[in-house]
């Protein structure tokens, strides 16, 4: 265990990226809705702020990242809690494509197989 700055009491093992990612989302609401334009509405609510996103899912994308037959929604809801453990909801676009991602965070396809891949 490790000891707080302070020293006074221990504060547990370290986190591992996926329980901080998994900390940060359960920390943030996040609510994705399909738009009648294939859009998808996404939105954020926590830490004292709210934000709304609109993002696209290119044809065929989510089967190159191993989700061929996660539901749309899941995988956009994963790709925020991705997002949310490298940024703060301010700081994600408005409106992007979510192959956009990998070009900011290139372990994206990666970690989203990884932990959706084998949901399907």
């Amino acid at each position: 265990m490790t000891k707080s700055p302070s020293g006074a009491a221990p504060l547990g093992p370290p986190l591992k990226r996926r329980e901080v990612a998994t900390s940060i989302a359960s920390v943030a609401e996040i609510a994705v809705v399909a738009q009648p334009d294939g859009t998808f509405r996404v939105e954020v609510a926590g830490r004292g702020c709210a934000t709304t996103h609109f993002v696209t899912v290119p044809d065929g994308y989510p089967a190159t990242l191993g989700c061929a037959d996660v539901a749309t929604e899941e995988l956009i809801r994963a790709s925020f809690a991705f997002l949310l453990a490298h940024e703060p909801a301010t700081s994600i676009l408005r409106r992007f494509s979510l192959d956009q991602i990998a070009d900011y965070f290139p372990d994206f396809p990666a970690v989203i197989g990884q932990r959706l891949g084998d949901r399907a």
